[in-house]
């Protein structure tokens, strides 16, 4: 006969209520470390997809992801004139948030280097990659729109041709995918009355500065938009995305480009560690303080839960001392209910958390390792948590059972 079981079956209500409690702790525990390891591969995920070999970005920032970086276009041809380049592409990435069905729809745009992306990588669950330079969509599901959906940005309508999934920036804003001339014209839109103002502000000063007097022709430029202006140099870019051919030095390369007064030249893993150290690392440390003290609240809890189910049963305890049971007997008593606590309280943490880690609104990563790493603290803080009850159990004097 398993005293531990019979025990259970008898105090079976506040044992339920208690596993049930400590599940949802538990979940919490389980839920933050899969939130930490989502925000990693959120920070992580464009940098693995895109698959370039070097980052050229802004001197002295951390390229766009983690702030603004602006490099001028020709940077393109600069890169591939570098020995060992096999192609070098174009890089638009902001986030922007606009007004769609009387709701706020918030997302980040990437802009592709058409023709050489279409966006073929991206993860399609429905429609097709970019077909067209201007006026196409690839949009992830988050976004909430649907296949053929116009979507107005700036003074363009948008179709939605593409339906892609898990493309979240790092910031959990759903992605959207144009070319580098529309992601630009998203970008930098102005409203009319602002264009307005712009062109008869320059109206004005080409009435007073001497070199619109004496070359009359350049007047009539100032009513064509900024970008055209042939002085204007053409809308910047967030970075440029390098591949290096298979024979050659990756690290010489990126020596070469380093060299340029203008630029920083980040490898993969260096922008990967710009972006979990520098975007990651606080939420990382946040998250980490919680899951220490939600373990610790989950031990106390188990705790105080098994010495009051010892001292229900002191009585029975001094009994079996009285005809005799050995310590050990007293020992596994509890130690089993701990464990079983324990092995409950996970088990419930693990399938509720199925349900739910799916509708949370960050993705939640459930990694084998750290599903191994809680279960082992689960039996670390069973094991701990039953030592108070096996103290008060081992100090009742058997005559106690005598009195009643």
């Amino acid at each position: 006969m398993n005293l531990a079981a019979k025990d259970i079956q008898h105090n079976f209500g506040r044992f339920a209520l208690t596993a049930l409690g400590i599940g949802m702790l538990l979940m919490i525990v389980m839920g933050m470390g899969g939130i930490y390891r989502g925000l990693i591969e959120d920070a992580t995920l464009l940098v693995d997809r895109i698959g370039a070999d070097l980052w050229i970005v802004q001197r002295d920032t951390r390229g766009p992801f983690a702030e603004i970086s602006r490099v001028p276009r020709s940077l393109v041809y600069r890169a591939l004139a570098v020995p060992g380049v096999e192609s070098a592409r174009e890089f638009l990435f902001h986030t922007i948030q606009r007004q769609h069905h009387g709701k706020p729809l918030r997302m980040s745009v990437l802009g592709l280097s058409w023709p050489l992306d279409k966006g073929e990588w991206l993860p399609l669950v429905a429609g097709r990659p970019l077909a067209q330079n201007h006026f196409e969509m690839v949009a992830d599901t988050s976004l909430g729109l649907r296949l053929g959906e116009q979507i107005a940005l700036g003074k363009d309508l948008f179709t939605i041709v593409g339906i892609t999934t898990g493309m979240v920036s790092s910031g959990g804003d759903g992605m959207a995918f144009v070319t580098v001339w529309d992601a630009q014209a998203i970008q930098f839109d102005m409203p009319g009355e602002a264009i307005r103002l712009e062109r008869a502000a320059r109206e004005r000063r080409s009435q007073t500065q001497d070199v619109f007097l004496s070359q009359p022709a350049l007047g009539e430029q100032l009513a064509r938009p900024t970008a055209e202006l042939p002085g204007i140099t053409a809308p910047q870019l967030s970075a440029v995305v390098v591949q290096v051919a298979h024979a050659a030095d990756s690290a010489r390369v990126a020596a070469v480009m380093a060299a340029w007064d203008d630029i920083s030249v980040f490898t993969r893993s260096g922008q990967e560690d710009l972006l979990v150290q520098g975007m990651v690392d606080k939420a990382r440390r946040q998250l980490g303080m919680f899951r220490v003290l939600l373990t610790a609240i989950a031990t106390i809890v188990m705790a105080l839960i098994l010495y009051t189910l010892t001292l229900d049963k002191l009585h029975s305890i001094a009994l079996l001392k009285l005809i005799g049971a050995p310590n050990r007997v007293i020992l596994g008593l509890i130690l089993q209910q701990a464990l079983v606590l324990g092995s409950v309280g996970y088990g419930i943490a693990y399938v509720v958390g199925q349900q739910l880690f799916p509708r949370f609104p960050r993705r939640v990563v459930l990694t084998n390792p750290d599903l191994v790493q809680l279960a082992v603290i689960v039996l670390v803080i069973s094991v701990l948590a039953s030592l108070v009850g096996i103290w008060k159990a081992l100090r009742v004097e058997p005559n106690e059972a005598l009195m009643g």
